[in-house]
């Protein structure tokens, strides 16, 4: 699927790529819900529909991940709630092998995500991602979010990496589809994000089930 030989850089999603969706799945709308109802004496089924459609308005939009946004717009510890089921914090299949590999084979890995720095360190703290990878970079420090096509640019000139010597894989469609609109090369994307939700049917990139498939060899 990939010729490793043509790539130096490997750009990395968080959350539905290396790590399993479930957990922010199951927060925003399971957890939060609940917690949101008990805090402001509401009807659970009543608080899931306030918070669904408060939420769906800011999608694709740097608000839609900030955990200190939500926590204003809402009236709870947001950071807080999220550490309640921080033990749901997990790695997809083969990971960290795959990240192992590649440090390995001097590809460089780097972590670029729409992940607010609080829901960053509670991830690091449960799992040690940073150790595996080169560097992680967060969109909020840019001032967009990944689908915005102007992300790319600025990332290019924090983390210098050649568009068509790089490989992204990230689970979100509208992210993928700005990235190439930029002109990275090689896009992946992932059919199962959350572990416990079906898998996708994806047609307009190449995706994977797990990092087995695309593990880069040893070089002889």
């Amino acid at each position: 699927m990939l010729d490793w030989g043509k790539i130096d850089t490997v750009l990395l999603d968080m959350d539905g790529t290396l790590l399993d969706l479930h957990f922010d799945t199951y927060f925003w709308l399971e957890h939060l819900p609940a917690r949101y109802a008990e805090t402001h004496a509401l009807e659970p089924t009543q608080a899931r529909e306030q918070l669904h459609d408060r939420i769906r308005r800011e999608r694709g939009t740097l608000s839609w991940y900030c955990v200190d946004y939500w926590s204003e717009e809402l009236g709870v510890d947001v950071a807080a709630l999220k550490h309640e089921i921080g033990h749901k914090v997990a790695f997809r299949p083969h990971v960290q092998d795959f990240l192992r590999a590649l440090k390995e084979q001097q590809i460089r890995s780097v972590i670029v995500t729409n992940a607010h720095r609080k829901s960053l360190d509670l991830k690091l703290a449960k799992t040690g991602l940073d150790q595996y990878v080169d560097r992680i970079l967060v969109s909020h420090d840019f001032g967009l979010p990944k689908e915005d096509v102007q992300f790319w640019h600025r990332l290019q000139q924090e983390e210098p990496f050649d568009p068509a010597r790089t490989l992204l894989v990230d689970d979100s469609l509208p992210v993928l589809q700005s990235a190439r609109d930029y002109g990275i090369a090689e896009l992946l994307s992932i059919v199962q994000p959350d572990s416990q939700q079906a898998e996708r049917q994806i047609d307009e990139f190449r995706a994977i089930r797990h990092f087995d498939e695309i593990k880069p060899e040893k070089k002889k």
